[in-house]
Formats: C-alpha cells, structure tokens, sequence
C-alpha cells in the first residue's frame, strides 16, 4: 500500500511557511485563463512543474503530434550509434501509397523505391509531418509497422507515459494510436533534455527536398515569443492540436493543446498559456541535491528510518504575485519498506502542490544503507505493524 512518511510533515512544514506571502493583487492561475481546447497542459521544463491543465490524463487521438515517439526511437537509436544520419532507408511502395502523394495526407513526396537519408527524413517528420517519411523510418527500422508500433510502446513505457498507445509511427487514424496531454508534454520534456543534439531540427523553419519546399507547419516558430518547438496535429477525430516549447529569459515552458475545432484556436491558446506562465510563474529552489528531504519508516531494519534525498536541486514554480499562496508536500511511499535498503534506492516520491493547482513530483532516494535487524526488532515491528493495519481498518 502507499503510506505518507511521519517525518513528511517536517519538509511540509517548511515548505509552507516559507512559501505564504501576501500581494495586493494576484489572481489563482486557473482564474486568469480557461482554453478552448478539451485538454491541454502546461508545465514548467525545468521542474516540472504543471501550471496549468484541463483533462490533461485524459487519452484522445494525437495525430501527427505522436511523431514525437517516433522520432524518440530514432534519436535514441542514433545515440546509442545503431543508426546514423547518413544511413539511407528505401521509400516502399506501402509508405508511399499509404503516407505519401497518393494518400492525400501530409507528405515528404519522397518517390517510391527511391533511397532517402535519415537526415532527410528526420527534417521531413519534423519539418512537413511527412506521413511517408514516418513510415519509411519505421519500416526501416522495425521492418513493419506493426513491429516499430511495438518499439513506440516499449519506449513510451520506458520513458513514463501512462496514457499512451501506438499502433502506427505516422498518427493517422487509428483507435489504438491514443496520447494524454500529459504525457505529450513529458514526452516532449524527454525529448528536450535527452536529445539536446538533435532537439534543433523542430526549429527549422523550412526544408527543402527535391522541387519541394515545406514550411514548418508550428505556428509559434513565427512568433517572437522564443518558441523553438515541437508538433502539430490534426485529423478530423482528433481536431487540432500543438505540442509546443519556448524559452523566454533562460525559462523554458511546455504547453499542448488539444482537440480544438480551428488551426488558429490552436495557436492563439498555446500563446495565451505560454504568456501566462512567463508573466506569472517563476521557479524557486527548495532543497539542494542531496539534501535531506525527510525520512521513511523501515520494517525490520537495524535503524528505523532512512534519509531521503533527491539527485539534483528540487526546483517548485509558483505565481510571482500570489494571494496567500501555499505550498504542500508530503513524501509518499510503498509500504511497508523492509531492509536491505541500499543507498541510492529509489524509495520514495516527494508530491508537492500548491493553492494553484501547480504540482510537480520529484523522485527521492536513500542517502544510507540499511540492513536487517535482529530477531527482536523484526518481532516488534511485525508486531506494531500487524497493530497499525488492525487500526486501519
């Protein structure tokens, strides 16, 4: 079961007393702005942090926005040195009728049975949403698309996405091709810190391949609003949609939209949200890594807590000008906790939250070791424990 941590109460404590602070005038940041769009999310890249969100768990088609997974395979599969840029993939005849010129839909116009660098194909996912492009990758990959659907699943599982599914690379109709707000923005966090080398290509704005010139079909790349990325999306079951990142004094935000009726809806409540967490947020340090956070209970061990600490500095945002605005955290875990615990476990989760519905998780780990205890303080704590789960229930 998750049980909280007594010692929780301490890092609370005094997170909150040093977050309550008073202003004039400030608003809860869901008062400021509702979107249009059924789901959508914004989160704070550095921490985080969700600042804003509006049935952001809930799955629904992602179009051409689940290229990102697609090209999370690939990048992956460059940077471990499986695959290079100047490797060649051969357009099929399915790709082609399926995804390019034939299809109707968006495409990199490769011809069929022509040979096409990743490079190339890369710039055609991220650049035009080449539905062909995406399937060659995948076939040349995987072999089918079925087969690469199965590697999207695995790296989804891999990476955290909770409410994902995949049955295809491209993001055409599907009913099992599923996305959550969520997990596009974690996605696309994912996509940004592990891949720096590759992350460039979202902001080209155009591409040229052969007689064709493709413009960037992101509409905030042509806004002076320090957008550098990711995707759009649309289909007539998903509506349209934008995954998109911009960087703004050193701060980095996320913010997807969703199931929208209109391109320029999509635009204008992506920059309506970007706006409001750059106007209205900032980000502050809580702990430094490695510092101690709290303490969770051990069952049987030698001692009967173990330090918890994060790997880096736990970062929180929080409204610059809030109204008696409050921080909470509580330290969560699976119990009960029983030895040997070794440093550098991960044992725990510290959930924060905040009178403004910003949260953000933050995975905490064992700063010592902890080994069994004797037969005595195995007997007693099963003995207390047994006792605690009779008070339970």
């Amino acid at each position: 079961m998750l049980t909280k941590s007594r010692a929780w109460l301490i890092a609370s404590a005094l997170i909150a007393s040093f977050f309550i602070v008073t202003a004039e005038s400030a608003a809860a940041a869901d008062d400021l702005f509702v979107t249009k769009a059924p789901r959508a999310i914004l989160i704070d890249a550095q921490t985080g942090a969700t600042l804003y969100q509006k049935n952001a768990d809930e799955p629904a088609p992602p179009a051409s926005m689940s290229k990102l997974m697609t090209l999370a395979v690939l990048f992956r599969a460059m940077k471990e040195g499986r695959i290079h840029k100047t490797d060649e993939f051969t357009m099929s005849v399915n790709a082609w009728r399926n995804g390019g010129a034939p299809s109707g839909t968006s495409a990199m116009m490769v011809p069929v049975n022509t040979k096409v660098t990743v490079d190339e194909l890369i710039q055609g996912i991220a650049v035009q949403s080449g539905n062909d492009a995406a399937m060659c990758v995948a076939e040349g990959m995987a072999g089918t698309i079925g087969a690469f659907a199965h590697m999207m699943n695995e790296e989804a599982r891999r990476i955290g996405l909770t409410r994902s599914t995949f049955a295809n690379a491209s993001g055409l109709p599907d009913p099992h091709q599923l996305m959550s707000a969520r997990d596009l923005a974690v996605l696309a966090r994912y996509v940004i810190d592990e891949y720096p080398e590759y992350y460039p290509v979202f902001s080209q704005k155009e591409f040229r391949y052969r007689k064709h010139r493709f413009i960037n079909r992101n509409p905030l790349l042509f806004l002076n609003i320090g957008a550098d990325g990711l995707k759009t999306g649309h289909t007539v079951a998903s509506g349209y949609g934008l995954v998109g990142s911009a960087v703004q004094d050193g701060k980095r935000l996320i913010v997807v939209v969703s199931g929208l009726e209109k391109a320029a809806q999509r635009k204008d409540d992506a920059v309506r949200l970007l706006n409001l967490g750059f106007k209205s947020y900032s980000a502050v340090r809580l702990f430094d890594a490695k510092e101690v956070v709290g303490y969770a209970r051990v069952w049987g061990g030698k001692s009967w807590y173990v330090p918890l600490a994060a790997k880096t500095d736990i970062m929180f945002t929080v409204p610059k000008y809030p109204a008696d605005q409050k921080i909470s955290a509580e330290i969560v875990y699976k119990a009960p906790l029983k030895p040997p615990v070794k440093a550098g476990d991960q044992v725990a989760t510290l959930k924060m939250s905040s009178s403004t519905s910003a949260t953000a998780e933050i995975p905490l780990y064992a700063t010592e070791d902890v080994q069994k205890g004797g037969i005595v303080r195995e007997g007693i704590d099963s003995l207390v424990l047994m006792a605690l789960r009779r008070l339970a229930f």
